[in-house]
C-alpha cells in the first residue's frame, strides 16, 4: 500500500509571512523586553547599537534561516539533518530547539502576565488609580506563587489551540487582523504619551545619545536584543518559512520584517519612555516597567479601559 503524504501548507500571500513572521519578531520582544532593556542600558546609545546589529547581522542571518527552512520543508529540528544527512550536521537542529525552550520558559511566564492585565483591563481594575499603586499591585502579583502560573497554563492552552489549527486558520488568520491593529493603537498611544506633561525628557533620553555609558555589557545587551528581537537562532523562523511559497523573495521578506521590527521598538519606545518620566517611574525597572507604565497611560486616555482590553490582546 502507497503511503499518502498530507500536503504542506503555505501562507497565502506575502502580507500573511511578512504578520506572521514580524509578529513573531515584535511581539512582547519590542513591546515587552525592548523598552526595559533600553532603559536599562542608558538609551539612545544602546539603541543606535542595536539598530546597527540588526540592520548588518539581523538582515543576512534571517535570510540565511528563510532559505534553510523553505528548501527543507520541515521544522528547524529536522531541517539540517534533511539538506545535509550526516549526523554531525543533522545535531545543529537540536541547537535551536533546546534555545527555543529555554526562552519559553520565561516568555509564557511574561505572557501570563499580559493575561493578568487583560483581565485587570476588563474588570477596570486599575481605574483611577496612581503610578504607585499600580505599581504595587504590579509587584504584589509577580511575587504570588500561584496566579501568575495559572496566567501562564491559560497562555500554554490558546496557544495549543492557535497552533492546532493549523497555517491559515491558526497563526496567519490572527496574525494577518492582529499585526495592523497593534502598529494603528500604538501610534495612538504614542501621541497620547508624548502629550503628557514631561514628556520631553523621556523623548530626548530615547534620541539624544550619551555615548559615556557605552561598554561592553551595553554592546553585547544590544546584540542579545538584536537576535531576540528578530527570533534569530531559536528556529522559529526556519519553521515559519517552511510554509513560504517557492516564488516568496527571501531578501525582500526578510528587509521589510528587520525593518516593520526596528520601527515598532522605535514606536514601543516612544509609546513608554514620555509617559515613564510624567509619571515619575524609573526608566531603569527592569522587566516590569511596560507593565506599570502601560496602566497610567490608558488612565489619561477617553475610555482608556477600553484601549487596555484591546492592546493586551493584542500583545497577547
Amino acid at each position: 500500500m502507497r503511503k499518502t503524504m498530507k500536503k504542506r501548507e503555505h501562507f497565502s500571500s506575502r502580507f500573511a509571512v511578512i504578520a506572521v513572521v514580524a509578529g513573531s519578531a515584535v511581539g512582547l520582544g519590542n513591546i515587552w523586553k525592548f523598552p526595559y532593556v533600553l532603559g536599562s542600558n542608558g538609551g539612545s546609545a544602546f539603541m543606535l547599537v542595536y539598530i546597527l546589529f540588526v540592520i548588518v547581522l539581523g538582515v543576512p542571518l534571517m535570510m540565511s534561516e528563510f532559505i534553510i527552512g523553505r528548501r527543507a520543508q520541515t521544522n528547524s529540528f529536522r531541517a539540517f539533518g534533511k539538506l545535509v544527512p550526516v549526523f554531525r550536521w543533522a545535531f545543529l537542529g537540536i541547537v535551536p530547539t533546546i534555545a527555543a525552550f529555554f526562552i519559553l520558559s520565561y516568555y509564557t511566564t511574561i505572557a501570563g502576565w499580559t493575561l493578568e492585565y487583560l483581565y485587570q483591563s476588563v474588570i477596570d481594575g486599575y481605574g483611577n488609580s496612581d503610578a504607585a499603586t499600580i505599581k504595587n499591585s504590579f509587584d504584589t502579583f509577580s511575587h504570588s506563587m500561584v496566579m501568575p502560573l495559572v496566567w501562564q497554563l491559560c497562555f500554554f492552552a490558546l496557544t495549543a489551540y492557535i497552533v492546532y489549527a493549523g497555517v491559515k486558520q491558526g497563526i496567519e488568520k490572527y496574525s494577518k487582523i492582529m499585526m495592523p491593529l497593534m502598529i494603528v493603537l500604538m501610534l495612538g498611544m504614542c501621541v497620547k504619551s508624548l502629550s503628557l506633561d514631561g514628556a520631553y525628557e523621556g523623548v530626548k533620553f530615547l534620541f539624544a545619545p550619551d555615548f559615556s555609558k557605552l561598554n561592553a555589557q551595553v554592546i553585547l545587551e544590544a546584540l542579545g536584543q538584536a537576535f531576540f528581537s528578530l527570533s534569530l537562532g531559536m528556529g522559529i523562523l526556519i519553521t515559519y518559512s517552511s510554509y513560504m511559497s517557492k516564488n516568496e523573495k527571501i531578501h525582500q521578506t526578510a528587509a521589510i520584517v528587520v525593518f516593520t521590527d526596528t520601527l515598532l521598538a522605535l514606536l514601543a519606545g516612544v509609546m513608554i519612555f514620555p509617559a515613564v518620566f510624567s509619571f515619575g517611574i524609573s526608566p531603569n525597572s527592569g522587566a516590569g516597567l511596560v507593565f506599570v507604565t502601560l496602566p497610567n497611560i490608558f488612565n489619561q486616555m477617553s475610555g482608556g479601559y477600553i484601549f487596555a482590553i484591546i492592546f493586551f490582546v493584542l500583545l497577547t
